[in-house]
């Protein structure tokens, strides 16, 4: 790691400023926003720039990149999977998906995750650290660059619990919408959490354009308890009356994921309990069938059993949908290209 200032986490605004610290004109921040958001990962390649800026720039500044370490290509559609390495030698994924409204990437927001959840490759060994602002956008930069495509829609549901890390989160926001960056419409981003209820009513106040997707995964307290730690401490109810209020706030429907667990989660009964439990809501279901990871022992349900589970939700007046299956040949599961990979980045 280095102590020079990284640019890459900088808002417009801060990079005027540290440039004005240099005893240079504000007006070159922009110059050098726009190559940063090209994709530029050396001051040397910003050839509008007089050759005393750039080795001004060189000697207190970087532009930290990820290191790209693996890409998987699915067989079956246009999905890839990436393995990036940090600067300090963790690694995180990322995920390229082709839609018909456009390109999407899943993001990861921590290198590792110390939520628990029992079905969830991420979590297994643990939080190593959050990833900074610039780390979590560069990822798109990095995958613009290896497609030659631009991604216009963003989730964030890769590796790590997002509110976990709700500062770098923000920022990351604000830079990935900025007019100067990548112009990311906050409409066209997701962001995904397990439950952490006091960022739920930040995140509301914050970006109240901006999507939540809630990992619910249970019908009740029994289940989520079982396989999702933070149920204790967040249990459904709360959970559920925080997304009431999230919704009187934004005016904006809530997403639950629901991840079907073979014997678990997915029987009719669990359909008719979730029902009940989400009556009345401005919400929708996505139902996702779970992708096997060998070391949590679960196995995910058959395409077959996610359709009777939605036509059983949207019997009962829950609309619902089947996730599109998208990489299944690829270590799809979050985490699992980055525990197959090595053993050491646990």
């Amino acid at each position: 790691m280095t102590n020079k200032t990284n640019l890459k986490n900088c808002t417009l605004k801060e990079l005027e400023n540290y440039l004005e610290s240099l005893g240079e004109k504000k007006f070159r921040a922009k110059q050098i926003y726009q190559w940063i958001y090209r994709g530029v990962c050396s001051f040397q390649d910003m050839t509008d720039l007089s050759k005393g800026l750039r080795e001004k720039l060189e000697e207190s500044a970087t532009i930290e990149c990820l290191e790209l370490l693996q890409v998987q290509h699915s067989k079956t559609d246009e999905t890839k999977k990436y393995l990036f390495g940090l600067q300090d030698g963790n690694k995180i994924e990322s995920v390229f998906m082709k839609y018909k409204f456009g390109n999407s990437i899943c993001l990861s927001s921590q290198a590792g995750c110390r939520m628990g959840c029992e079905f969830c490759a991420s979590t297994i060994g643990g939080l190593k650290r959050n990833l900074t602002a610039g780390e979590i956008m560069d990822q798109i930069l990095c995958v613009q660059r290896d497609t030659g495509e631009k991604i216009s829609h963003i989730v964030v549901m890769g590796t790590g619990e997002p509110f976990d890390n709700y500062e770098n989160l923000s920022k990351f926001i604000y830079l990935v919408n900025s007019k100067e960056g990548l112009n990311i419409g906050m409409r066209n981003i997701t962001v995904s959490t397990c439950g952490i209820l006091p960022k739920i009513a930040d995140f509301a106040a914050d970006f109240p354009q901006v999507n939540l997707a809630i990992s619910l995964h249970a019908p009740n307290d029994e289940i989520r308890n079982q396989t999702m730690p933070v149920n204790k401490t967040y249990n459904t109810s709360m959970l559920l009356e925080a997304c009431r209020d999230y919704t009187k706030k934004t005016g904006r429907r809530v997403t639950f994921e629901y991840a079907l667990v073979s014997g678990v989660n997915d029987q009719s009964k669990h359909a008719e309990e979730l029902a009940k439990m989400l009556k009345g809501m401005l919400c929708h279901v996505n139902l996702i069938p779970l992708n096997n990871v060998q070391e949590t022992g679960l196995k995910g349900s058959s395409r077959k059993e996610a359709q009777l589970f939605k036509d059983r939700l949207e019997q009962l007046g829950i609309p619902t949908t089947v996730r599109r299956e998208l990489g299944s040949d690829i270590n799809a599961a979050c985490g699992q290209l980055r525990l197959t990979n090595s053993e050491d980045s646990l």
